[in-house]
């Protein structure tokens, strides 16, 4: 016999549990992330999201043996750059619902903070990315400059969990070495972010 193949079993069962247990595929559909077309996006995001412990990267997937089980690679990175979709909504919606949770589970007396972080994020073998800038990195020995961004996160701690809660990559107009795509709808949450 064949058995259908659950496009909705992607992530072992351990991630499974906290994918529901967090409402993960609501929060997507809150943030607007969804398609019309093909595969779903709560599909396409347990995939890449299952990467990560698989120890594969999106190319060495498609070179596998299983790679007639995946979408096509202009699928996923379709999913992964779509202009219109918020990922800083979902992720906002994410961590609040999170924050939540735990704050249920710890001492209410617990100094709870929130945290900003100014990391370089370096692009070095980049050429073409989108708003790519040089960059001077401040914080570390070397005293360097890098091709990159900014990434600045805010996060929310109670001295034991950290759980990021927005972030931005920041890119500099003086010292920019790629400008802003015209392909992009000026409409969309993509162009005001940019």
């Amino acid at each position: 016999m064949i058995t259908n193949n659950d496009l909705n079993k992607q992530l072992p069962n351990e991630l499974n549990v906290i994918f529901k247990e967090l409402k993960v595929l609501q929060h997507l559909r809150n943030a607007g992330i969804t398609k019309a077309l093909g595969f779903s996006s709560g599909y396409l995001f347990q995939l890449v999201f299952g990467l990560i412990f698989r120890n594969k990267n999106w190319f060495r997937t498609l070179e596998s043996k299983k790679s007639h089980d995946f979408p096509a690679k202009d699928a996923v990175y379709r999913f992964m750059n779509h202009s219109t979709f918020n990922w800083r909504k979902f992720l906002l919606n994410l961590s609040s619902y999170t924050i939540g949770k735990i704050t249920k589970l710890t001492n209410h007396q617990r100094p709870k903070v929130l945290i900003l972080d100014d990391s370089s994020y370096d692009r070095n073998r980049s050429k073409s990315v989108e708003l790519l800038a040089r960059c001077f990195d401040h914080a570390s020995q070397k005293m360097r400059y890098y091709k990159g961004f900014r990434l600045l996160t805010l996060g929310w701690s109670d001295g034991a969990t950290f759980i990021p809660v927005d972030f931005s990559l920041l890119s500099s107009k003086k010292s920019q070495i790629n400008g802003i795509s015209p392909n992009i709808d000026k409409r969309s949450s993509g162009y005001k972010r940019r």
